[in-house]
């Protein structure tokens, strides 16, 4: 598990299906199979190397996010699995990728940019006006919600500390939204009738 606070932004130092991504910072307590989230991906390590490590990718996660369009020199966002005794500063992120956004609208709004984000309904279903979504990774809270697109407000050490700073309209970001809308959404579904009868419990001895 995650909570969206990036660590530090790593480069890509090469790409297919396996990934090798030049870091520092989350390298100081790395072992392998430890999860790395990438830019909002749960990873798997399976490489460590002096100052960059390497992560398989499954042909489905570059499918259904913007890892498959990294390339040698790409930023990403990089995060560590939250240790036990962690502060939970951000929110619960699992790190699976709902969906791929596309960065419609950039504007500048006194110190802070907000970021107008595409997406499909079955992603903009479970997100809601002041609740938290994840950019790339990122924890953020949501300040506008439509029937079309969301948006974030991002202040400036956010800006500087993750890859927003590069982003541009047109982009495609990695969400996930909030796991609790979707467990929610699960229990409220019509529930399956129940075998459980007078006649299976006596049969079991009750």
């Amino acid at each position: 598990m995650f909570t969206g606070l990036i660590e530090e932004v790593g480069v890509i130092e090469a790409v297919g299906t396996k990934l090798k991504i030049r870091a520092a910072k989350v390298l100081e307590d790395i072992h392998i199979g430890d999860s790395i989230c990438v830019n909002g991906a749960c990873l798997t390590v399976v490489g460590i190397g002096k100052g960059s490590f390497t992560a398989d990718v499954m042909p489905e996660t570059l499918r259904c996010s913007n890892l498959g369009e990294l390339k040698k020199g790409s930023r990403v966002n990089l995060e560590r699995a939250m240790p036990a005794n962690g502060r939970f500063g951000g929110h619960i992120v699992s790190g699976h990728v709902d969906g791929v956004g596309i960065i419609t609208d950039i504007r500048q709004d006194g110190i802070a940019k907000v970021f107008t984000v595409a997406a499909e309904s079955g992603v903009l279903r479970y997100i809601i006006n002041k609740g938290s979504i994840t950019i790339d990774g990122i924890s953020l809270t949501v300040c506008h919600i439509d029937e079309r697109c969301f948006a974030v407000s991002i202040i400036p050490h956010t800006q500087q500390e993750t890859t927003l700073t590069y982003k541009r309209s047109g982009d495609k970001v990695n969400l996930e939204t909030d796991i609790i809308a979707g467990y929610v959404e699960k229990l409220l579904e019509k529930p399956q009738e129940s075998r459980l009868s007078m006649e299976f419990l006596k049969k079991c001895g009750f």
